[in-house]
């Protein structure tokens, strides 16, 4: 009896054999046979890969726009300099508080340290001193000219005789001293003839006088601040 139960039940117990085998077989066979070359063009949704199985250099270019790269992601490291463009210059800034290596400051309201403006030169040279918005020579010429050409002097320099004020406001300041005889001024006093002239002189003490512009006085001359 047992033999016979047995016969009868042998094909099917066969055909599972085979058909486990079968499947063991092609699993293994999947294993080593298929690969990404093996995966259709958009046949895997993207949500079906783990994260990080695909590495970046096998992305192409341009596949991920920059609306899906989470902020912060990126470092400087991996952005490639050349395909920046150029920042814009900050040409209108409204105040350079340092601008002491900056060459040129365009249109800087105020810049303290700038060495130029506009391309001009901004100081004042050796020998002169700030003093009310200009560049003052600190000692007056040795030569004594008339008021005429001592203004014509000042303007070889690309400056001009001082107002009469200023000047007495100087001759007070810190190590200043006025030439002995007074200094000629810019201002006029009054005329009395063709070519005949007074002009306002000041002392060495600060005192303010009128002189005809015949005489021949010292001068110091006041320089722009922006050559």
């Amino acid at each position: 009896m047992m033999r016979a139960g047995w016969g009868r039940g042998w094909p099917t117990l066969a055909i599972a054999c085979l058909a486990l085998f079968a499947a063991l077989g092609g699993t293994v066979y999947a294993a080593k046979r298929i690969d990404g070359h093996a995966v259709k063009v958009k046949s895997l949704p993207g949500n079906r890969l783990l994260p990080r199985s695909v590495p970046g250099n096998r992305l192409r270019p341009g596949t991920i726009p920059g609306g899906q790269i989470a902020p912060g992601s990126l470092t400087g490291a991996q952005v490639d300099a050349a395909t920046l463009g150029r920042v814009p210059s900050a040409a209108h800034a409204e105040r350079a508080d340092s601008a002491g290596d900056a060459a040129t400051a365009l249109h800087a309201r105020s810049a303290d340290s700038a060495t130029r403006i506009n391309g001009y030169e901004a100081g004042c040279p050796t020998g002169t001193r700030a003093f009310a918005g200009a560049c003052w020579q600190l000692a007056a010429g040795e030569t004594a000219l008339e008021a005429a050409a001592a203004a014509r002097a000042c303007a070889a320099l690309g400056g001009e005789l001082p107002g009469a004020l200023s000047l007495a406001a100087f001759a007070v300041q810190p190590g200043i001293l006025l030439a002995g005889g007074d200094e000629w001024s810019g201002d006029i006093a009054g005329y009395s003839g063709v070519d005949s002239y007074t002009v306002v002189t000041v002392s060495s003490s600060g005192e303010i006088k009128g002189t005809l512009s015949t005489a021949t006085k010292r001068f110091r001359c006041v320089l722009p601040l922006v050559r």
